[in-house]
């Protein structure tokens, strides 16, 4: 006999669940189905290399998860099923080829100083901006945390204007459509605090000259001033596990290894799902998708809007990342300082211009000559990922093309993942080298994940696309993923899309999904 639920979502990423949570604590009757064995998406945590070695296999940070709307709605239920996290007072750093770094510490001081020490201009800078952040953030995380409405957009508009006038709109306008490079030159002077600042827009697909792409790097800089990282303790599967743990408390499941096969669509309606082994789950209120555009589109047909099915289909993807785990003897000797050693993350991503050159190697099908390492050192905040002396580290290589069609430096032939996987991750491991030696020689184990297993593990991240579509201007705000459907709504009855794909796009903040269960739970 068919099951029927109120609402029956598809996907178990971290939108997936927290939009499941919030229904189910109002009333909703949920279920999620999950195709893969292990929920979570991108936000799980395993022991990917050896016994006791916990290894975030995608997302790391917290910081979004941890000052969201969800956390701050439903964070006392989710603590009492487990939610713990990890603060980190040492949050990002960059290190460069001269043996210098730099780095942004929760205290204005110690940040400061280190950048007054490279550019008394610039420390000026930082110390102004600090200052201003309160002020600036406000009408910034208003309007990335607001619903894709016309009228939530214009009423913050409006209480911008109503503070600082028409030039302080006008100004907050040419910000959001500055491209990081535009905003760094005009705001630093020193080539290095626009690289440490830079990387950040790398993480989501802003490459130094994408326009709309400051947003990332000046918020990642001052929210870490302001109020430091956040990490989950024992893995970023802290977030996906309470949740779970939350959800089935108010009778709400989650299935794994259930994969769907079709949205039952009757007369312009939604009625349930049909999984690979025959069984239909049938929903009275709503499926909810948390899937890429295309699939949606796969899953449920074509919809005879013309305007959103083309948008579906012409969704365009970020290029991809490899990541590496690895279970290590102890933390990199950085030639650096060993004040590095304390850091959540290290950038490798010395200029800006290399940043560039990375990012449109990758978009033109080729393996980067020297690309982007994200270094996470989840270890040095939470010690409860490793056995005693022991560390992990988290390698993002950016950016990687989901499809190989040649080698930058020309020395990789092969144009298949399964083959250039290990040369690619040698080239990586060798930029590590140059930058803290002797790095190769503390690894115990190690665990590649290329482009197309991280497509394979979680369809969603198409070509090894870990935010799940691109964020530049023609895809984001009210055009995140179709113009008109930016709220999650389809041209289908009682679906729904969610996740990184639709607006406010990627992160962990679980926006999507937190967005859509409000609006459906009135």
């Amino acid at each position: 006999m068919d099951e029927t639920l109120d609402g029956v979502i598809i996907g178990s990423g971290h939108n997936s669940l927290a939009c499941a949570v919030h229904l189910a604590a109002n009333g909703w009757k949920v279920g999620v189905f999950e195709r893969a064995a292990t929920p979570g998406g991108a936000v799980k945590t395993g022991e990917y290399t050896l016994p006791g070695y916990r290894h975030d296999w995608a997302a790391m940070n917290l910081s979004l998860f941890a000052g969201s709307g969800f956390c701050k709605e439903h964070g006392d239920e989710l603590r009492s099923n487990g939610l713990e996290f990890a603060p980190a007072s040492d949050c990002f750093s960059s290190v460069f080829p001269d043996g210098s770094w730099l780095g942004v510490s929760n205290d204005l001081e110690t940040t400061a100083g280190r950048i007054e020490a490279i550019s008394p201009d610039d420390g000026k800078v930082w110390r102004e901006l600090t200052r201003e952040f309160p002020a600036t953030a406000e009408a910034l995380v208003g309007l990335l945390s607001s619903p894709a409405k016309k009228r939530a957009f214009a009423y913050i508009l409006y209480k911008k204007w109503q503070q600082s006038g028409t030039a302080g709109v006008l100004d907050l306008g040419r910000f959001l459509l500055s491209s990081p490079r535009d905003w760094l030159n005009e705001t630093f002077e020193s080539p290095k605090v626009r690289a440490l600042l830079g990387a950040w827009g790398m993480h989501l697909d802003f490459a130094p000259d994408i326009s709309g792409g400051a947003l990332f790097p000046y918020l990642e800089g001052m929210a870490n001033q302001a109020f430091g990282m956040v990490l989950g303790k024992g893995g970023a599967g802290t977030a996906t596990s309470a949740m779970m743990s939350t959800l089935e408390a108010r009778g709400g499941k989650v299935t794994c290894d259930a994969e769907v096969t079709r949205i039952i669509v009757e007369n312009g309606e939604a009625k349930g799902i049909e999984l690979a082994d025959g069984r239909k789950i049938m929903a009275s209120k709503a499926v909810i998708a948390n899937v890429a555009p295309k699939a949606l589109l796969k899953l449920a047909g074509e919809t005879g809007n013309t305007h959103y099915d083309d948008g579906l289909r012409k969704f365009s993807h970020a290029p991809g990342t490899m990541m590496m785990h690895l279970a290590v003897d102890a933390l990199p000797d950085w030639r650096a300082g060993d004040e590095l050693k304390k850091f959540a993350y290290v950038h490798l991503a010395p200029e800006i211009d290399q940043m560039a050159r990375t990012y449109a190697q990758a978009q033109a099908g080729l393996l980067p000559d020297e690309p982007i390492i994200v270094c996470g050192q989840p270890t040095a905040i939470d010690a409860s990922r490793a056995p005693e002396g022991k560390h992990v580290l988290w390698l993002q290589i950016r950016m990687a093309p989901g499809n190989i069609r040649g080698d930058a430096a020309n020395k990789i032939t092969a144009t298949d993942w399964e083959t250039a996987a290990e040369p690619f991750a040698e080239r990586a491991l060798d930029i590590v080298e140059r930058y803290a030696p002797g790095t190769r020689s503390k690894i115990l184990k190690s665990h590649i994940v290329t482009p197309a297993m991280m497509e394979a593990d979680n369809p969603n991240l198409v070509g090894g696309d870990q935010i799940c579509g691109s964020h530049h201007l023609t895809q984001h705000f009210m055009f995140r993923p179709v113009r008109g459907h930016a709220d999650g709504s389809t041209p289908v009855g009682n679906l729904f899309h969610t996740g990184a794909a639709v607006w406010p796009g990627a992160g962990t903040g679980a926006g999507p999904g937190y967005l859509l269960a409000r609006k459906l739970a009135g």
